[in-house]
């Protein structure tokens, strides 16, 4: 039996059915395919979109929120924000703009930390925490995959 095949073209109608009517999440079954996207309330033009077989589908981690991985460093108060999708990382809201955030500077709960490009939208990673930036672990532009760390910040409230 033939699996179901989806394509970019159906992606886009259905990403611009989430916006038209204002949904949050959709999720939709097909003959062992599946596919889910949520929208991200906190941007304003951010949805995450995740795809995978019904039988192997991952749960997804909330749209907009970072996936803190316990910290194997002996430093208890050292939290890690990793992506919470896989995307493009970028540093900066634009190619001009200075980086939102840099190593040694302070950083403030649900201060941007980052931009994570998906399907073309942006969608922006805050930071869970309030302390300060001990490590960038991922250049300008690069590709990150879910789960991967993107900051180390030394807690500090």
């Amino acid at each position: 039996m033939e699996k179901p095949a989806i394509h970019y073209e159906e992606i886009l109608k259905l990403i611009a059915l989430l916006e038209e009517k204002k949904l949050t999440h959709f999720e939709l079954e097909v003959e062992g395919f599946k596919i889910g996207m949520s929208k991200n309330t906190s941007s304003a033009a951010a949805a995450e979109f995740r795809s995978a077989p019904a039988s192997t589908a991952a749960p997804a981690a909330p749209p907009g929120s970072a996936v803190e991985t316990p910290a194997p460093d002996q430093e208890s108060n050292l939290h890690f924000i990793t992506s919470p999708m896989v995307g493009t990382f970028y540093r900066a809201p634009n190619p001009t703009s200075p980086p939102f955030v840099e190593s040694g500077e302070p950083v403030k709960k649900k201060q941007t930390m980052c931009i994570i490009e998906a399907m073309k939208l942006m969608n922006e990673i805050e930071s869970d925490v309030e302390g300060i930036v001990k490590e960038i672990f991922v250049e300008n532009a690069k590709p990150v995959e879910f789960g991967q760390k993107l900051f180390s910040v030394l807690k500090t409230g």
